[in-house]
């Protein structure tokens, strides 16, 4: 008779050995929670603060953060795959104003940039994410320079308190709101198979993509659903902490090739190329193909995440984003080059027709 003890099980998965690393961050989710800004800040150790934004929304962030008398200045010059140039533009207000702490007020650019100051300066950070793109739960900073996005990861850029307000998210656009939940949607999908993943990730990852799948759509029927807009921004949330905690692979390395090299806007190109990266994988990740498409709602979850592309009135080819056509070799040529890991070899041939048929808008093939 046998005496091995059963392993533990989370859900239908069988526990096995695996490594967990918490990221430590203070997270405050809720409606209206903008107004502990100023003791955010004060908890943090800040008493001079910088607020961060786009131009888009500098008179959002201005109004959303009236009467926090912490904040002593704003630059609201923040853009897409963090330019170099900009954030020594935005270190010399730093310096200017005296600053010891940032207020990053927006999207990934603008959290992104709140990140590349703190690499520099070791300023601590308060996150308030108006979309869904998650930055503020990753210690990964991606900045471009001389047309090229380099990647890294450090401690240093992890916002050190996130205030996650839902009001704040109502007046985002559908379309927009559409992708940035897809984008999340993606951190979350190659958490599943990702290398170092683990229990807990994958049961974050398949919760959080759930809940995007069933808030995507109602947001764009009815943009001020406050039960679809609280839903959303908790699967952000979650996809952006599995973003943070493991590692990526392919459908992140091609769209931070594609945005850096052809400037292509970011959420837009993660949508597009999600579906078509899933097929790429679904032969070598039989087990996280099957969970993803529960969290879906069934079916091939490529299929399927092309069609939530489809109900959220998503761009569906790299072609409308400005990508030229002479650009799919350069792509492929480039994805080649320091790879990530995948759970499938990085084959030129298949990754050329992945980004052929994301650039025509195609529905993702069987296989590549």
């Amino acid at each position: 008779m046998s005496t091995r003890r059963p392993r533990p099980s989370i859900g239908a998965e069988t526990v096995d050995r695996f490594v967990y690393r918490g990221l430590p961050a203070h997270v405050v989710f809720g409606h209206g929670t903008r107004a502990g800004l100023g003791e955010a800040i004060a908890r943090v150790g800040g008493r001079r603060a910088l607020l961060l934004s786009t131009p888009h929304q500098a008179e959002q962030a201005r109004v959303a953060t009236t009467g926090v008398d912490a904040i002593v200045a704003a630059f609201a010059d923040a853009t897409m795959h963090t330019p170099v140039e900009v954030t020594e533009r935005a270190l010399s207000v730093v310096q200017e104003a005296q600053a010891d702490c940032l207020v990053a007020f927006g999207g990934g650019s603008t959290i992104g940039l709140g990140k590349a100051l703190a690499l520099r300066t070791d300023l601590p950070q308060v996150a308030i994410p108006t979309t869904y793109a998650g930055s503020e739960m990753t210690p990964i900073l991606g900045q471009t320079e001389n047309g090229r996005k380099i990647t890294l990861r450090s401690d240093k850029v992890l916002p050190e308190l996130v205030l996650y307000d839902v009001d704040l998210t109502l007046g985002l656009p559908a379309g927009i709101s559409g992708t940035s939940g897809i984008n999340a949607i993606a951190h979350a999908v190659e958490g599943l198979y990702a290398e170092d993943s683990n229990p807990i990730m994958r049961m974050m990852a398949g919760a959080g993509i759930a809940a995007l799948a069933k808030a995507l759509p109602q947001i764009v029927v009815q943009p001020r659903d406050l039960e679809a807009r609280s839903e959303a921004l908790y699967g952000a949330w979650l996809c952006g902490t599995v973003l943070g905690s493991v590692g990526m692979a392919i459908h992140h390395k091609l769209c931070h090739t594609l945005g850096g090299t052809f400037d292509l806007p970011h959420a837009e190109t993660h949508t597009i190329i999600l579906p078509h990266a899933v097929a790429y994988n679904a032969a070598a990740a039989p087990e996280a193909m099957a969970r993803l498409s529960e969290a879906l709602g069934g079916g091939v979850p490529a299929g399927a995440l092309f069609d939530l592309g489809r109900a959220v009135h998503a761009p569906a080819a790299l072609r409308d984003l400005g990508m030229p056509e002479e650009g799919i070799d350069l792509a492929a040529d480039l994805a080649m080059q320091t790879p990530y890991w995948n759970p499938r070899p990085i084959e030129r041939a298949g990754i050329r027709q992945l980004i052929a048929a994301a650039w025509a808008g195609e529905r993702p093939a069987a296989t590549y």
